[in-house]
């Protein structure tokens, strides 16, 4: 309908036009796969955001970004530790075992979706260290994570150093990360930590905040990323004109666009939970909203064209993006006020 007003996900947004520019600019002969100009300018790009030495590189999907990472970190015969609602178990459909080849998933819980030191050791330490139980080689954490929560920086820290104590790869799923990023207060690293740690993977999101088809596998680790230029090729994701993946990255890093988007769907996001009151099931830390409504409630506000998802029988889910529209998400909190 031309009508709705559209909180459905980040997903069913818009291509930004500076993407769109990004990739007609790209539309001449180069070298193929990454060997293309832009390609080469990702890993300077990165480490000048980061403020560490990194390695960007390009991918289609989040999925394949989360797997290739982790694969570098875990056996097939160890295990990662997530949250139980994680989004590699609950929405990437096995392909953490497939890329992994056969390797497990370990579901630890905490409010919000975060993980704590303290949860992850409640699930880990019981496992015996021999050859007949499973060890655990890494930690998996989202960033915004799955109810919209952003790890702090002290709190990256803690599971850093819990990870290294532990001798544990840590690895963030950043389908999210520029709106945790914005919530912070702007820095990409102060997001997945300064300085040395904690985060030796990320997975930086960019389809969800204005890209078409490109996502950045982040390594702090050369062998890592070696590993990672490998893999992607016998994958299946070394796509033959990649400089129009890295075009779309490097459009939205230019001038800082990827942290303008997150802070555009932030606000509105903001905007409508300050309508929601004690509605809101989680605090809003990022772009998503999850919100008590009876099914009676629910159809009221489709009925005024809003579109959005249930969230079990007595919530829905409400997610905003870059092109948010100011007068939809005033009008979805006085709809929600009003109720």
């Amino acid at each position: 309908m031309s009508d709705a007003k559209p909180f459905l996900s980040d997903n069913a947004a818009p291509v930004h036009p500076a993407v769109w520019g990004a990739m007609r600019n790209a539309d001449s002969a180069d070298n193929p796969y990454d060997g293309d100009a832009l390609s080469a300018e990702l890993d300077a790009r990165f480490t000048d955001l980061f403020g560490r030495e990194c390695a960007g590189l390009w991918v289609a999907t989040g999925t394949a970004a989360n797997c290739l990472a982790l694969g570098t970190m875990v056996q097939p015969h160890g295990a990662v530790v997530c949250h139980e609602e994680a989004h590699i178990e609950v929405d990437e459909g096995g392909a953490p075992g497939f890329y992994l080849h056969g390797a497990k998933l370990m579901l630890a819980s905490g409010e919000g979706a975060l993980l704590t030191p303290d949860g992850i050791a409640a699930l880990i330490d019981p496992i015996r260290d021999d050859v007949h139980q499973v060890q655990p080689h890494a930690i998996s954490i989202t960033q915004a994570s799955e109810y919209g929560r952003t790890y702090t920086p002290d709190e990256l820290a803690a599971l850093g150093t819990f990870a290294k104590e532990r001798r544990l790869g840590l690895h963030m799923d950043g389908a999210r990360f520029a709106n945790s990023a914005a919530f912070l207060g702007g820095e990409a690293a102060a997001a997945a930590q300064k300085a040395s740690g904690p985060v030796d993977s990320l997975a930086f999101g960019f389809i969800k905040n204005g890209g078409m088809s490109a996502e950045a596998v982040i390594l702090f680790d050369k062998e890592q990323a070696a590993q990672v230029r490998y893999r992607r090729k016998r994958a299946g994701h070394l796509q033959c004109k990649g400089r129009y993946l890295a075009a779309q990255i490097l459009a939205m890093l230019d001038g800082d666009l990827w942290l303008h988007n997150a802070r555009h769907a932030n606000a509105a996001a903001a905007e409508i939970a300050d309508a929601c009151g004690d509605r809101l099931m989680h605090p809003a830390q990022a772009n998503e909203l999850f919100v008590h409504l009876s099914e009676v409630e629910r159809e009221a506000l489709r009925a005024q064209d809003f579109a959005f998802y249930d969230w079990g029988a007595d919530a829905a889910r409400f997610v905003t993006a870059w092109d948010t529209r100011d007068e939809d998400a005033t009008a979805l909190a006085k709809a929600i006020a009003n109720l």
